[in-house]
């Protein structure tokens, strides 16, 4: 690791290998006054998010074309296919015990009169319908969508973010092509791609692929942090739409893409694009949108629709005591989710907990705030449920 001490660009320190290793790394950074620097190391070792990691050998994709049998009618799960939301669940809890206040969308660390707010993630499986379709200059969109929405939801403006990316043979091109996507995203978000990290690792990704994770860091003030605890019942939920799938339920997807007659280059059913755009588009950056509305006043708790959907991220956000009813056929649903619940022969229950099915963001709000938001006509937003006595999410 190349770290840098105070403002002078030449005093660096760097940790010698302690032994010669294949595990290239390229430290792309920006010292405090501004200088980009660029270092070839050697690293001792690499940590790798094993939910992200893309070992699966080409041979073993699912193939553009595969006809639907007739006896493929069980109904397809994100267990089943690879993720226990579950399992994540109790080692979030383990966590927990040994670094006790995690658990909400972003980590809180005070400085002064404000907090400091920070986020990581990557963006999961995508990946693969990145490599099949051969988009590449979105995926990093998503990647800053799903740190800086993770960092808005406690009313923080994202201030700077930093990316990292690995690949067993560095492709100039294409890594350029999924950099670009970040600085869009940055740009969309309003902060400053600060720098970030480029691995070349020979033999543990597949010939053509490519593994990236992001970190974004915002600030608020401490008087102005929204954290759900004046949520109250009668309170409005507001659904911000999404643009489909975003970076969550892809195991699941590609699972049901191998159960489909359809390629990734036939016509979405009842909708305007291919399978593989629809899929491929990426994620919506609410930041800009989430704090003007914040500004306004009434906001009082915001939940960011990832993987759990409905079902395990509004109740983040709730006091102890309260739920969400939600208002079913409240907004529409896109027809990518209807498409996929189709072949998947999927439990409504099961959409619910895995997808966004079409709301990528919650706002709780005073009852209010909820007829300013929805009498806006530059803010594309429903009103999907309200705040009611005991827990969970029931829908009605």
């Amino acid at each position: 690791m190349a770290t840098s001490i105070g403002t002078d660009p030449k005093l660096l320190s760097i940790s010698p290998p302690i032994h010669k290793s294949s595990t290239s790394t390229i430290c792309r950074c920006k010292l405090s006054v501004g200088f980009p620097c660029k270092w070839s190391l050697s690293s001792l070792y690499s940590r790798v998010d094993l939910r992200h990691t893309l070992s699966q050998h080409p041979s073993q994709r699912y193939p553009r074309k595969l006809a639907v049998q007739a006896e493929t009618t069980d109904s397809l799960t994100y267990k089943e296919a690879g993720v226990d939301i579950d399992a994540g669940s109790e080692l979030v809890k383990r966590i927990a015990k040994m670094a006790p206040g995690i658990g909400g969308f972003g980590g809180l660390f005070p400085l002064g009169d404000s907090y400091l707010v920070a986020g990581t993630d990557g963006v999961g499986t995508k990946l693969k319908l990145a490599f099949e379709t051969g988009i590449h200059d979105t995926i990093g969109i998503d990647l800053v969508a799903m740190s800086v929405n993770d960092i808005v939801t406690s009313g923080a403006k994202p201030l700077f973010f930093l990316d990292y990316f690995a690949t067993s043979i560095l492709n100039v091109d294409l890594a350029e092509k999924v950099i670009k996507g970040i600085v869009d995203g940055c740009k969309q978000a309003d902060c400053a791609l600060l720098g970030g990290e480029t691995a070349e690792m020979p033999d543990f990704y597949s010939k053509g692929e490519y593994d990236i994770s992001g970190f974004a860091v915002g600030i608020v003030k401490k008087d102005s942090v929204i954290d759900g605890k004046s949520i109250a019942p009668g309170d409005v939920l507001i659904g911000l739409p999404s643009s489909g799938v975003h970076s969550n339920g892809f195991s699941l997807v590609r699972r049901v893409l191998a159960r489909s007659s359809l390629s990734l280059k036939d016509q979405l059913p009842g909708g305007a694009v291919t399978l593989g755009e629809a899929l491929m588009a990426p994620t919506i950056i609410y930041v800009k949108q989430v704090l003007e509305i914040i500004a306004k006043g009434g906001v009082k708790g915001i939940a960011h629709i990832t993987g759990g959907g409905f079902t395990d991220n509004i109740p983040r956000v709730f006091p102890k005591g309260l739920g969400a009813a939600i208002f079913k056929d409240s907004w529409p649903i896109p027809p990518l989710f209807s498409w996929i619940q189709k072949v998947g022969n999927i439990e409504d229950a099961e959409m619910r907990r895995t997808f966004n099915m079409g709301i990528g963001m919650v706002l709780v709000v005073s009852p209010e705030a909820s007829r300013r938001i929805l009498q806006d006509p530059d803010t594309p937003a429903y009103c999907i449920g309200e705040v009611v006595e005991g827990e969970g999410v029931r829908y009605t």
